[in-house]
């Protein structure tokens, strides 16, 4: 299992939302204009467009319904848990935790937690607000512009990920964790095929077009991989 809280620099514990790729020309200038999705996720009540990534990815793969319970992994600014909580309804319940603040308002049917996801004061909290029915992650390590540098660091973050899931997801659940691409892509869709029935890869349109992220869903938690971390 991978190690908890631990790596080689940048942002662990489910950091804050980054777009990742930001190296090359004209990176800055592409986001210094708010596009269609940021005007969009204003409009909506969203704190940042990243909740547009989650929606495509949940009209497609159909994971989110009524009554369900969810972690969110670095959940700043809160656009992900905020979307949760509406699919989830007053039935279901999120729970967030990132190393920032979460601008979200508590509620009676959500919990935010401030700090590294891994740390063992708040894996205890996070394990007693569940199981879970999904884990979802947008969290990225604090990018350097360097694409191998930030792919090598989004990969320990995201081998953490995957080892949580089992640990806090009840069989037949599903997980969604981003990625910067960099290679190894198809070496952490093994490790989610081990865990999950099925293991499926997507880069929804509100990728920004300088990015190199996508994401990795697994869905259907194999029992005998929620039996072995229980």
């Amino acid at each position: 299992m991978a190690s908890r809280g631990g790596g080689r620099g940048g942002n662990r514990g489910g950091g804050s939302r980054s777009g990742g790729g930001r190296g090359g020309k004209g990176g800055a200038n592409s986001r210094s204009t708010a596009d269609h999705y940021t005007l969009r996720a204003k409009k909506e009540g969203y704190p940042a467009r990243s909740v547009y990534k989650l929606e495509e990815i949940d009209r497609k793969m159909g994971l989110i319904r009524r009554g369900m319970r969810l972690l969110d992994v670095g959940a700043a600014p809160g656009s992900w848990s905020l979307y949760a909580l509406r699919r989830v309804g007053e039935d279901g319940f999120v729970c967030g935790v990132d190393l920032k603040e979460i601008t979200l308002k508590p509620s009676s049917n959500s919990c935010f937690l401030k700090g590294n996801a891994f740390a063992p004061e708040n894996l205890e909290s996070i394990r007693a607000n569940g199981p879970y029915d999904g884990l979802i992650c947008d969290a990225a390590p604090g990018t350097t512009g360097n694409r191998l540098v930030d792919a090598a660091r989004s990969f320990e973050l995201v081998e953490q990920v995957i080892a949580l899931s089992p640990e806090v997801v009840e069989p037949g659940g599903f997980l969604v964790v981003k990625i910067f691409q960099g290679g190894d892509e198809k070496e952490l869709a093994a490790q989610i095929s081990e865990l999950y029935n099925e293991c499926r890869a997507l880069k929804p349109k509100a990728c920004r077009k300088d990015s190199f992220e996508s994401y990795l869903i697994g869905i259907g938690l194999k029992s005998s991989s929620a039996d072995e971390e229980a």
